[in-house]
């Protein structure tokens, strides 16, 4: 960490990862509160639906730009990637277990919506854990300007990746690419054809002072550049 960052206590990776972590977090918490009643039955689908979409972006987006970072600048960044690897997909199938429960799945209307959240809730914190401590390790080995880099290209890389869980297709290097690629515009399609609306991701913030949390809805048809995954 440099002179500079220690004077302004600005970390824009570190923050814009916190505020993220924020956001994802009230959703899950207002789709696991949510009941619906006979008059509003699709609400848990309304309260729901946006989680699911901005934590299955993020995760997508960590292991596009935070993944050959860790490998980038960190001893261990091999290892650490892989741990990323996993630890998404073990996320990815329980948000794909919720999305099968919440369209009605024969394989999952049986079991009990408490069951579900708990075991999202469970790999949500695990999540959270390992990619705050890669966070904290790039950030003690990456200077100002490529953290700065990092977390625009993390927003960026949001608006590129797909909107559904795929825990089964590859999640890092060339075939990653490739399979995120593809899925999103399966997912932009199925998105548009169903009417789904999908959370803008948080966009990385210079300072700490006045942060506003954005809960703007994107359009799915105007793209910024596509980020360069290093």
């Amino acid at each position: 960490m440099t002179d500079d960052d220690i004077g302004t206590g600005v970390d824009t990776l570190a923050d814009t990862v916190a505020e993220t972590h924020d956001v994802l977090s009230k959703r899950l918490a207002e789709a696991g509160a949510c009941r619906p009643t006979r008059d509003r039955p699709r609400d848990r689908v309304r309260a729901t639906d946006p989680f699911l979409a901005s934590t299955s972006r993020h995760v997508a987006a960590v292991n596009a730009v935070l993944g050959p970072a860790a490998r980038r600048h960190l001893p261990d960044g091999r290892q650490r990637a892989h741990e990323l690897v996993h630890q998404s997909r073990l996320l990815e199938a329980a948000l794909f277990q919720t999305k099968s429960k919440l369209y009605g799945s024969t394989f999952a209307v049986r079991r009990p919506w408490t069951s579900v959240w708990d075991e999202v809730t469970a790999e949500f914190d695990a999540w959270w854990r390992l990619e705050r401590a890669l966070v904290d390790d790039i950030a003690a080995a990456a200077p100002a300007d490529e953290r700065e880099r990092l977390a625009e290209r993390l927003f960026h890389a949001e608006q590129h990746v797909p909107t559904r869980p795929h825990p089964y297709l590859p999640h890092q290097g060339v075939p990653g690419r490739v399979a995120r690629q593809v899925a999103m515009r399966v997912d932009r399609f199925w998105d548009t054809a169903e009417g789904r609306m999908v959370p803008e991701p948080v966009h990385p913030h210079r300072s700490r002072e006045g942060r506003l949390t954005q809960y703007l809805l994107a359009d799915p048809h105007v793209d910024p550049p596509a980020p360069d995954e290093g």
